[in-house]
């Protein structure tokens, strides 16, 4: 059965991967065929698809990492992610539905630092045949509607 425990232990290692800027590690916490987007409470809410960001596979995750690294020109930037306790909607041996608080401060280059995103992870997790548990859908919901042009890292 997956438990409260293992989603916050699983969280914790995503949030340090995209923090630590080891942004190559972050698409393996994802299955071959996933889905991940970022979109707004209202687009959500209304059951709209398209995302800010919208990958429905691995091999989109990891593109959209080594873009960001050779071509996409950005100001240099790093996130701090503050998640809250998931919140779990079913659980099960197979896997687990919860949803999850995130707030994310933006630190630049300058040292500037602001909070950049708040909303919750709308999440559909698997346990894979190695027993390791894998997202198969998140989709971050922010709540503000304004998306910031810097959106560059994933949240």
């Amino acid at each position: 059965m997956v438990d409260l425990l293992a989603l916050c232990a699983f969280n914790a290692a995503y949030a340090q991967a995209i923090d630590s800027d080891a942004l190559e590690q972050w698409p393996s916490f994802f299955t071959e065929n996933c889905h991940y987007r970022i979109t707004h409470v209202e687009n959500q809410r209304d059951g709209l698809p398209a995302g800010i960001v919208y990958a429905d596979s691995r091999a989109m995750l990891e593109d959209r990492i080594a873009a960001l690294r050779e071509a996409n020109i950005y100001e240099r930037q790093r996130y701090r992610h503050l998640l809250g306790i998931p919140k779990v909607e079913s659980a099960d041996a197979s896997g687990a539905v919860a949803r999850t608080p995130f707030m994310v401060a933006r630190i630049m280059a300058t040292g500037e630092t602001l909070l950049f995103a708040t909303g919750e992870y709308h999440d559909r997790f698997v346990v894979a045949k190695n027993g390791k548990l894998l997202l198969a859908e998140r989709v971050a919901v922010c709540d503000s509607t304004v998306t910031d042009t810097l959106l560059a890292l994933p949240l």
